[in-house]
């Protein structure tokens, strides 16, 4: 639900409204897709998390939501949008388990430490295959940049991970073979549609570096009812109520 908007920035209710969240109203703006994202992170209390790429904070901040006593940091190389992220860190009382450092994904810095686990949404769009969003903020969000592709953000995540921890990832269904391609270990993958028997426009993979696991090919998750349109059950509770997405 958004809240009244004020120099370019409107506060938005997320999980029911059990977070508000500051964001551009012309830039990348929160979405199902993170808070399916943090929903798929195997996390426990004691644990700690980085959101590569965080923007203004949603996934990261859904993911500390559900898991109490989980340290979460995000990565974001907008310092506007990394602002909105420390905005919205404050303001939702996670000040003493949540942090944002301002860094590219090509290059982190020292700062930024490791962690149990990674979790990312980059950009979904190759260069030169699909028009620029008009914003630059907002283009940059979607389109890889230059040599950054995927196996950049992929290899940065392996680089930060700590031994024995997952790294989880949502991005374009088509592009699924190519993230597996790039994850080395246990992988689980989750193709998300938006109703029962649609094609899957999303995937979630999940990989254990550490792990000898057999890949998991899990069905199609639908969010939405066919006879209504309506989220069902489980998305319901993953996107109302904050609730986990278990991919194994």
């Amino acid at each position: 639900m958004a809240g009244r908007a004020s120099e370019g920035v409107s506060r938005d209710g997320i999980l029911g409204r059990r977070l508000i969240l500051a964001q551009p109203l012309a830039g990348p703006r929160a979405s199902d897709d993170a808070v399916l994202l943090a929903a798929a992170v195997p996390a426990k209390a004691g644990e700690t998390a980085i959101d590569l790429g965080c923007g203004p904070g949603a996934a990261m901040l859904c993911l500390a939501w559900r898991v109490a006593g989980l340290a979460v940091t995000g990565l974001e190389i907008d310092a506007a949008l990394a602002g909105l992220a420390a905005e919205n860190i404050a303001a939702n009382g996670f000040s003493g388990r949540a942090a944002v450092v301002i860094g590219d994904v090509a290059a982190p810095p020292r700062d930024l430490g490791s962690a149990d686990h990674v979790l990312l949404n980059p950009p979904f769009f190759q260069p030169g295959r699909h028009d620029a969003a008009p914003d630059p903020v907002r283009a940059r969000a979607r389109r890889e940049a230059g040599d950054i592709g995927l196996d950049r953000w992929l290899a940065t995540a392996r680089a930060i991970l700590r031994p024995g921890g997952s790294i989880t990832v949502i991005h374009r269904a088509e592009r699924t073979a190519e993230i597996v391609g790039l994850l080395p270990g246990a992988v689980a993958v989750l193709p998300l549609a938006a109703r029962p028997g649609t094609a899957p426009k999303r995937v979630i993979v999940q990989a254990r570096p550490d792990s000898s696991d057999p890949r998991i090919e899990l069905e199609p998750f639908a969010l939405h009812r066919a006879e209504d349109g309506r989220y069902c059950e489980v998305a319901e509770a993953i996107l109302r109520h904050g609730g986990p997405l278990a991919l194994r």
